[in-house]
């Protein structure tokens, strides 16, 4: 039956053109964006899931940074070590030609005194972005980030290598409390960290404790922000008594910060009064402006002769009891050096490891995700010719279908 009312047949080919226009701008879609699922939209499940592992590949670029941070500071400290190792070895030579009476062990002392500067200068400059492995400052264990773990259930956990510091000082700093007072400065801590707030004119008061048993040797550290100055008591100090020594100590802080020329930061000297008051630095803000950033304030006691290399600093070769003394104290010295360079070059071995993993993991995912929700643009190619074929069928089809009513004018004529 034909009809001028309803068009079966345009209707048929309208909603076939429909569809065919329908997939057309789909696989136009996949053509331009490169992606089969775009949106929430066009796969709610696969989307979901894509969007998780996208947002852990850009975990693991950040995982990546801190495993080349790791590696690096690690490096440091097991170069610094091996170093050392060679510094002891030196030193080994020198002491077994201390062994023969017939010689001027005087000069040879000479020489093992400047190979023991050169150690303590080598376990001082071993330190990246900060952190010092070998000197005996840092914590005993540091943890370098190397993984995103993420369970079944879908919770995140992060994982970490852990690296062992080593003492190779001749000094190491200890709980000895060197400072007590006010602004977070324990009594039983030779560390604390305050913050010297923005434009603060009261200031943060540090005292050095003027009770404090300090030897030659013993040096007091106060780090400011990335900035660091520190004095080491000499002879004549460590001579002093009470107030007058921790005075020298204080005034030699003061004028070492004063020549970091830190914008703004003014510190007052105020010296100690005997069983009144300790010897006191006192850090400011001049008022002149602000800060460029809050000041961390960190203050450290070294105590000389308590590192993991403390015994290099009792070697005398000038006696035969020393020389022979010397000889057995020295292996042992080696033995503790070559065991931190193993220590430090498997750790450094195994954050390499977990670096090209890491990456490789990352380039998985990356593959994964793709798989998931890129378009296959060879098919997106060949789909793209049919549909088009189809859309002019579709309008040839709608075309023909729309000019059957002007037929039925023929029957009446």
């Amino acid at each position: 039956m034909s009809s001028i009312l309803t068009n079966t047949g345009a209707m048929i080919a309208l909603q076939t053109l429909k569809g065919i226009n329908s997939g057309l701008a789909t696989t136009q879609s996949e053509i331009s964006t490169g992606k089969s699922v775009g949106s929430a939209k066009d796969n709610a499940a696969v989307w979901a899931i894509s969007k998780v592992m996208e947002s852990d590949v850009k975990s693991f670029s950040g995982i990546s940074d801190s495993l080349a941070l790791g590696e690096s500071t690690v490096a440091v400290a097991r170069k610094a070590a091996e170093t050392v190792t060679d510094l002891l070895t030196d030193m080994k030579s020198k002491i077994v030609a201390a062994q023969e009476s017939n010689v001027d062990r005087d000069k040879i002392q000479t020489d093992i005194d400047a190979l023991q500067e050169q150690l303590t200068s080598v376990v001082g400059a071993a330190q990246f972005n900060g952190l010092n492995l070998v000197d005996g400052s840092s914590a005993a264990t540091v943890k370098v980030l190397s993984s995103l773990d993420r369970a079944s259930d879908g919770t995140v956990s992060a994982s970490h290598i852990d690296v062992t510091a080593q003492n190779l000082s001749v000094g190491s700093y200890s709980a000895k409390a060197a400072f007590t007072g006010s602004a977070g400065v324990s009594t039983d801590k030779d560390t604390a960290a305050t913050t010297l707030a923005k434009a603060d004119t009261t200031g943060v008061k540090v005292f050095l404790d003027d009770t404090v048993t300090w030897a030659a040797g013993d040096s007091v550290k106060v780090s400011l922000g990335d900035q660091t100055v520190s004095y080491t008591l000499s002879e004549a100090d460590a001579a002093q008594t009470g107030t007058a020594r921790t005075d020298l100590i204080a005034a030699g802080l003061k004028s070492a910060i004063d020549a970091l020329g830190i914008a703004n930061l003014q510190v007052d000297f105020t010296a100690g009064v005997s069983t009144t008051s300790d010897s006191t630095l006192t850090f400011k803000n001049d008022g002149g402006a602000d800060l460029a950033g809050d000041l961390t304030i960190v203050s450290q006691f070294l105590n000389a002769g308590s590192g993991g290399l403390a015994a290099v600093a009792s070697i005398d070769v000038t006696t035969d009891a020393g020389a022979t003394a010397a000889l057995t104290n020295i292996e042992t010295l080696i033995q503790t050096a070559t065991d931190a360079a193993s220590s430090f070059g498997s750790v450094e071995g195994r954050i390499g490891t977990q670096a090209d993993f890491i990456s490789s993991l990352s380039d998985s995912l990356k593959a994964g995700i793709g798989s998931m929700v890129d378009a296959d643009m060879e098919e997106a190619s060949a789909r793209l010719q049919a549909l088009q074929t189809q859309q002019q069928l579709g309008i040839q089809a709608l075309s023909i279908a729309n000019q059957q009513p002007q037929n039925i004018l023929s029957l009446f004529r």
